[in-house]
């Protein structure tokens, strides 16, 4: 990924550098640390973000907490509009050692758009009267369950990694757990004892995901609820609404309408 752009010289460093990339559908970024904490926010588009923690799933209205040093590789679902921030060692240790989904109400939007574009104008000034506001706001933004763990024993990972591949499987446990070679009582165990989480409740993260990136790109909400394995869509919305607090029409408008209106700005 790029570097962002050099900090002036003289007086004191700015706590919060900027940077915005537009990517192609698709596309991948290898993995790769920084020396800062990052935030990462999809102005349109979906990310999918892969860490020694897990998958990050981060639509619009969405932002992930990557800290200092923490390796991440990042799928870009459709054409994905990225804007970066990028924190000192001093205000990252606000947002803890652990990657996390924040929600990015409609003024913490605008306060990353107007930094990017005030570090790319090198506009001191404006950069110092943003940043603790960015700052108070991020340490306010409500953390998001849209993250999907991954196992470290290989049963439980070939299981995965089959759903992963085929998000809309409507396969049993039981049959997954024998094209495994293990007990579904071993495999229910393993899902509680190393995702901490139901393989119903795994599952219905990895569909999120792709619903969501189905979403970003304008599929029919008919469509998306049945690639992502549901008979009707008030299940699919019902689901939706449980883990987002949102339903998938309102969604729709909140990713779609606002990318369009603003693919002019920052």
């Amino acid at each position: 990924m790029s570097r962002f752009r050099q900090q002036p010289t003289r007086g004191k460093a700015w706590p919060i550098t900027a940077l915005a990339k537009d990517y192609p559908r698709g596309w991948h970024v290898p993995t790769h640390r920084h020396r800062r904490g990052q935030l990462i926010y999809a102005k349109s588009g979906v990310m999918h973000v892969t860490t020694r923690e897990g998958i990050w799933i981060v639509p619009p209205q969405r932002a992930l907490w990557i800290p200092p040093g923490m390796e991440h590789e990042i799928q870009m679902n459709g054409h994905v509009a990225v804007r970066m921030l990028y924190l000192d060692r001093a205000s990252s240790v606000l947002f803890g050692l652990h990657c996390k989904v924040l929600s990015v109400s409609t003024l913490l939007r605008e306060l990353i758009l107007a930094a990017v574009q005030a570090h790319a104008a090198m506009r001191r000034e404006r950069m110092t009267i943003l940043a603790p506001l960015l700052l108070h706001e991020l340490q306010g933004a409500k953390e998001e369950a849209l993250h999907i763990p991954v196992p470290s024993d290989p049963r439980l990972k070939n299981v995965c990694q089959r759903l992963l591949v085929g998000a809309s499987r409507v396969e049993t446990l039981e049959q997954l757990a024998a094209h495994a070679g293990a007990s579904s009582r071993t495999l229910a165990r393993l899902f509680e004892n190393e995702l901490q989480m139901s393989f119903v409740h795994w599952r219905q993260h990895v569909r999120l995901a792709r619903a969501l990136s189905q979403i970003s790109q304008g599929h029919a909400i008919k469509t998306v609820a049945r690639d992502a394995g549901y008979a009707s869509c008030s299940a699919f919305s019902s689901m939706f609404h449980r883990v987002l607090g949102i339903t998938p029409t309102h969604y729709m408008k909140q990713v779609i309408e606002p990318s369009v209106a603003s693919s002019r700005s920052a």
